[in-house]
């Protein structure tokens, strides 16, 4: 199974970083589904072109949140992740990305009437542009 992790070499994230951010993400938002079975280490390692010891230190990050689980001679599987963990994950996810935001908003020396009038605009934005129902509803 290929798995759609984006490595940028250049980032100051380091790899095994960006990967536990990308398949938690994948984990917790469903796209992974639990009972998946992942690559093995040596596979990932390859596919990714990274070093053995990221991925091992990943997986076994990963399983120490109940992520993942591990059957011996059998491989690393998605665990299911329950709804509170979920919404959790999904709310820390989107204010480090607001955090973010905002400080370079503040840097730039921006007003915070003009940082959330181009909040709202790029929202609408999103919501009128993406394709599929289930988007243009949500607004509020």
């Amino acid at each position: 199974m290929r798995i759609p992790i984006q490595l940028n070499p250049d980032s100051a994230e380091p790899l095994y970083h960006q990967i536990e951010v990308q398949l938690r993400g994948m984990i917790v938002s469903g796209r992974l589904p639990p009972g998946t079975l992942l690559p093995s280490i040596r596979e990932f390692a390859q596919e990714l072109s990274c070093s053995v010891i990221t991925i091992r230190r990943v997986y076994q990050d990963l399983e120490s949140e109940g992520m993942l689980r591990t059957r011996q001679g059998t491989g690393t599987f998605v665990a299911q992740v329950e709804e509170p963990e979920r919404e959790q994950y999904r709310q820390e996810a989107v204010a480090a990305a607001l955090r973010t935001a905002i400080d370079t908003a503040l840097q730039l020396h921006c007003p915070p009437i003009e940082l959330r009038r181009m909040f709202e605009e790029e929202l609408i934005k999103r919501l009128t542009d993406e394709p599929g129902p289930s988007r243009k509803g949500d607004r509020k």
